[in-house]
């Protein structure tokens, strides 16, 4: 499929997304995210993949919503406005990948939630608004310690968009949400990793390398079939009780012992080989 504004190449199981507007530090536009959303929904049905990078070209990851976009909205004027896709469309192999999360979840980027594969955010560089948004609803992230990252939205006459306001405070806590939403001050990698908003704060020489050392692992060492089921039972659960959650586990585990993934799993542990796991809908 071919792309206006994104990279996409598979190699090793993983998927990378790459944001290709370098000269605009990679701002978003509804074209972009259409073709993100439709490139990992590609990557989420494809069995060559078993991980997914998203991160940007350049020296940014994403500053953010299209400026010009912006300016036009402010002065009510531009062409009609790109429809955004916003439908969440299920997997071939949904029956088996855990609890059905599509009704519990709505808007732009929700379809992250659904998706089998693991999606990492590398963030390589500036990050703001709807580019920080983005990689909040991703599994992992990752980010170059010299990176600045706002939430901009109160600098912009906006408000908390697209769910960060539920979000950001079951990641970072009630206070350093506020602090970053109500200053939309800008913020560091080093620091982000401090309050808990990504996994690891890296140099810009070792963030590339170790992030696709990390996926790969992911592709090679581990389950597709168990890593699309604990995505949506940690989903689920934002809206389970524990007894609710506790049901759904026990449920999984024993469907679990019926898949190849299990039997292969400990015969490669008991025959000390490395695992050839199934992809998802083999």
């Amino acid at each position: 499929m071919n792309f206006q504004e994104i990279l996409v190449n598979t190699d090793k199981g993983v998927t990378t997304i790459t944001l290709n507007r370098p000269d605009k530090l990679n701002a978003w536009t509804p074209t972009m995210g259409n073709e993100v959303k439709s490139a990992i929904e590609i990557a989420g049905q494809n069995k060559e993949c078993r991980c997914i990078i998203v991160t940007g070209a350049g020296r940014g990851f994403c500053a953010g919503a299209d400026m010009g976009g912006l300016k036009n909205r402010a002065d009510g004027s531009g062409a009609k406005p790109i429809d955004v896709d916003m439908e969440i469309k299920p997997y071939q192999a949904d029956k088996g990948l855990g609890p059905d999360i599509i009704n519990d979840f709505e808007g732009r980027f929700a379809y992250m939630y659904n998706c089998p594969k693991p999606i990492i955010a590398m963030i390589n560089g500036a990050c703001a608004g709807i580019g920080l948004i983005f990689t909040l609803y991703a599994d992992l992230r990752f980010v170059n310690q010299d990176a600045k990252l706002t939430t901009a939205f109160a600098s912009r006459g906006l408000i908390a968009e697209h769910g960060i306001a539920w979000m950001l405070p079951r990641l970072i806590g009630e206070a350093n949400a506020l602090d970053l939403l109500l200053t939309a001050r800008i913020f560091k990698g080093d620091e982000a990793e401090s309050m808990g908003l990504v996994n690891r704060s890296l140099s810009s020489e070792e963030l590339t390398s170790y992030v696709k050392n990390y996926a790969e692992n992911m592709a090679l060492k581990t389950s597709p079939r168990s890593l699309a089921i604990m995505k949506r039972q940690i989903r689920a659960g934002y809206s389970q009780t524990f007894i609710e959650s506790l049901k759904e586990a026990n449920d999984q585990m024993f469907a679990s012992f019926e898949e190849f993934d299990f039997k292969e799993g400990v015969n490669s542990f008991m025959e000390k080989r490395p695992p050839k796991f199934r992809g998802i809908g083999s």
